[in-house]
């Protein structure tokens, strides 16, 4: 069913009889840009709402043209709300078309407008807007008009699912994830939920400082119990916007886990946030393959040495078969430089695996140990050094969020609509 037969729809109703408005929308952010003071009023009421408990809310006045300044040297939320009082087709769409030369691919849109004409809505709705409200709106509308994009049943998964294994026992691959899970989160402002699956030894827990009761563990013997509810109380908060799914990292029982589990664990958990970090741990079975299979970017950690290549090289080599039609995996190389080891040079490597490292970090045990021995990240004790900003670069580079100077005029046209209209960016006015 699209958005448009929803809005129109005499029930509000799934079809399981579930009223969609009253379901809790994920962690999402959300920004809306109001040219009326009624307007964002009206969208901080809804904002207060436990049904968007979850979700991060930034009211600010203004409308598109305001929106388009913004965004043209930062991130977009993963939704926009803007309001606009032009009332005809051709001014809203030359608002529209400067908006969608600077917003990331994945931002959905509302619209909020005056106009009452239905060949305008479906024209915006045709376009690829997700969705239009005629004002004066009330907070039910648009916590309503948020849920179905976001909690409908035929909706799509919001996480973005980023895959973390090691080459070899060793190599840095858990450090690395729970950075870029904290870069993702903090830095970038992407809502994110950390998952170790290293169940007997994770770290995660003793990395960011918590002692978790509960975690994944709690949700992989009995996956059917899992729902948006259970989740929330297995969950530990490790920032704003950075939710822990740890490991119970103890060895008074077995895991002797089915691999259909982790699949509908990592299902339900993707449909929570808006990017999944995976701590996969070293090993290879069942699960582990179908994890990785299943996460749109593959991250290798590796050291420089014989055997990480070849290890890199044969994972490399098996999702190359099994993922056609997907990137590479991508490489991070880690303890480069240790004094007095015999290395294979980065770009050698490189060649070898036919992919360049995406981030090289030097070795630095004094950096990296007092950050795990304190339970803090490395952008937290040196957000200057050169690991940390490499985390952000990594984090910026897999969600395509580049900062203005890197980014240099973000993509052409990237909503899915207003493609024809969009031939090139649009140069900032002034």
């Amino acid at each position: 069913m699209s958005t448009a037969q929803r809005t129109f729809s005499a029930s509000g109703a799934d079809d399981f009889g579930v009223d969609i408005k009253d379901r809790p929308v994920p962690r999402i952010s959300i920004a809306a840009f109001c040219e009326s003071p009624e307007t964002g009023a009206v969208i901080q009421r809804a904002a207060q709402d436990r049904r968007l408990a979850k979700t991060h809310v930034a009211v600010h006045m203004g409308g598109v043209e305001t929106a388009a300044e913004l965004y043209a040297e930062s991130p977009t939320p993963n939704l926009l709300i803007v309001e606009s009082r032009e009332t005809e087709s051709g001014p809203l769409m030359a608002q529209l078309e400067r908006l969608a030369g600077v917003c990331d691919p994945a931002s959905k849109v509302i619209v909020v407008g005056e106009s009452n004409d239905i060949t305008l809505y479906r024209e915006l709705i045709r376009q690829g807007i997700s969705e239009y409200l005629m004002a004066p709106i009330h907070p039910m509308q648009v916590i309503e008009a948020i849920a179905n994009l976001y909690s409908a049943p035929e909706s799509e998964p919001i996480g973005k699912v980023f895959a973390f294994v090691g080459a070899k026992g060793g190599s840095g691959s858990s450090t690395i994830a729970h950075n870029f899970a904290w870069a993702l989160s903090t830095q970038v402002g992407i809502a994110a939920t950390l998952v170790d699956l290293d169940l007997p030894f994770g770290t995660a827990g003793l990395d960011f400082n918590q002692d978790p009761v509960k975690g994944v563990a709690d949700a992989l013997v009995a996956p059917e119990r899992l729902d948006d509810l259970l989740l929330e109380r297995l969950l530990v908060r490790a920032g704003e916007r950075l939710h822990l799914f740890a490991a119970p990292a103890v060895l008074d029982r077995d895991y002797d886990i089915d691999p259909q589990a982790f699949e509908t664990v990592m299902d339900i958990v993707r449909a929570s946030s808006p990017a999944v970090v995976v701590d996969v741990p070293h090993g290879w079975n069942a699960w582990t393959r179908q994890t990785l299979m299943a996460a749109d970017e593959i991250i290798v950690t590796a050291t420089p040495d014989l055997a990480s290549l070849r290890n890199a090289k044969n994972i490399f080599d098996v999702f190359a078969a099994a993922r056609p039609n997907d990137a590479k995996p991508r490489v991070i190389l880690n303890q480069v430089g240790v004094v007095k080891r015999p290395e294979i040079p980065v770009k050698d490597f490189g060649e070898a695996l036919g992919a360049e490292p995406i981030l090289v970090l030097p070795f630095d045990p004094q950096l990296f140990g007092t950050a795990a021995n304190n339970g803090q990240m490395l952008a937290q004790l040196n957000p200057q050094s050169r690991a940390a900003q490499g985390f952000l670069h990594v984090a910026r580079m897999l969600t395509g969020r580049e900062s203005a100077p890197e980014a240099k005029g973000k993509r052409d046209s990237i909503f899915k609509f207003l493609g024809g209209l969009n031939k090139k960016p649009m140069k900032k006015a002034g």
